[in-house]
């Protein structure tokens, strides 16, 4: 039997619970459904965040041959396989059978853990692309900035999912039709922290194991050898998670054992040091500027050194930013202003701020008044107002 995750997946955008931003009305992926627009892009989101299922209903919305394949097993002979064996530019010349091909149905790879396809694959991949001989949908946990090679990633549109809110889990839930009572329902939206195939697959191991879904039954699966993840599932995201969480609270000794962790089960140090990048200017900031420089250099050490020295290195880099003092008002401001420009659009830059750069634009005051220390807010005026920054 398939999983229950499997068995209540959406089969269509209306169906979707979560991530309103790329499939409510007017957002992005739905448009694209809808007027059966094809083109590339990229699901950078956390587990259990819909991006198998998002990308599942727009190829089927467009009626495409759908492949799919996850980076982690596949390589270029299979890409050979689903295009055919001779290459975009030796077939760019046959325009007779490229427009014989024109009536067939496109081509849409969907590519889980991109991030795990190496350069060498994905320069393979990447005159596929470009011919348009395949759509691609890449799904990956990690900043594709740092995980997919430039040409690849220009020729693709990021969508960004976020977590699921405790709302919206709670609508998944429910759909499964299976009873959960009150303190199981707030045991499962706390443990899965925004992941809704976590969550169902809790649930499917306490109802199997012991007949109901409790609280009680809940903590008991979760002990049980039977639902255990390697180090690519479950447990790989729940160790990072107790490890950025430990720094986050300057508990050097609970930092320093998930990563040990993490180190012992062949963890890619390059994950655990990309992670504290991020956390040095996240959670440190302003309070500690050196951490930044610090992250930096440990994940440079992590490139060149590897395993297992590069452990050392991790161990190092952890003390330093557990210890550091903490200050969060850098990543506080710029959501603030990210939420502000998600509410208002792209308001009217002031135009004293205006670069000059043709006379029409002299004409209409383009810079005018501009003054280099000018002590006035360079805010639009609606938001003249505004203080994001509270260091």
């Amino acid at each position: 039997m398939e999983p229950l995750a499997a068995r209540i997946r959406p089969q269509t955008l209306n169906d979707v619970v979560g991530q309103e931003h790329l499939v409510g009305k007017g957002k992005p992926i739905r448009v694209a459904a809808e007027k059966k627009h094809l083109f590339s892009f990229i699901l950078w989101g956390p587990p259990g965040s819909g991006k198998t299922t998002i990308a599942r209903i727009y190829a089927r919305a467009l009626d495409a041959e759908l492949f799919e394949l996850s980076a982690v097993s596949a390589g270029k002979e299979d890409i050979k396989k689903i295009v055919g064996s001779p290459s975009p530019a030796k077939r760019a010349s046959k325009a007779v059978a490229q427009s014989a091909s024109l009536s067939e149905k496109p081509k849409v790879l969907f590519l889980d853990e991109i991030h795990r396809f190496n350069k060498s694959q994905q320069d393979f991949l990447l005159p596929y692309v470009e011919s348009g001989e395949l759509t691609l949908i890449g799904a990956t946990t990690e900043n594709p900035s740092f995980e997919v090679i430039a040409p690849l990633l220009s020729r693709c549109r990021v969508f960004v999912l976020e977590p699921l809110s405790e709302e919206a889990l709670r609508a998944i839930v429910k759909s499964t039709k299976l009873k959960v009572g009150k303190d199981a329902f707030d045991w499962l939206l706390g443990y899965a922290n925004g992941d809704a195939r976590k969550a169902l697959g809790m649930m499917e191991g306490a109802q199997s194991l012991y007949g109901a879904i409790t609280a009680d039954t809940l903590g008991r699966a979760l002990e049980s050898p039977r639902l255990r993840y390697d180090k690519k599932g479950e447990e790989h995201y729940d160790t990072i998670s107790a490890f950025i969480k430990s720094m986050r609270a300057s508990q050097a000794d609970a930092a320093l054992y998930y990563l040990a962790r993490m180190v012992d089960a062949g963890e890619d140090p390059l994950f655990i040091a990309r992670r504290m990048v991020v956390f040095a200017s996240e959670d440190i900031g302003l309070a500690q500027p050196t951490a930044l420089v610090v992250a930096n250099a440990v994940f440079r050490a992590c490139e060149t050194i590897g395993y297992p020295e590069c452990a050392i290195n991790l161990a190092h880099g952890v003390a330093y930013l557990a210890g550091a003092k903490k200050n969060r008002s850098a990543y506080d401001a710029l959501r603030a202003a990210q939420a502000d420009v998600r509410e208002y659009g792209n308001l009217p830059v002031p135009k004293k701020l205006r670069n000059p750069v043709t006379k029409l634009m002299k004409w209409l005051d383009y810079g005018k008044g501009y003054e280099k220390y000018d002590e006035g807010s360079y805010l639009p005026d609606k938001l003249q107002k505004k203080k994001y920054l509270r260091p």
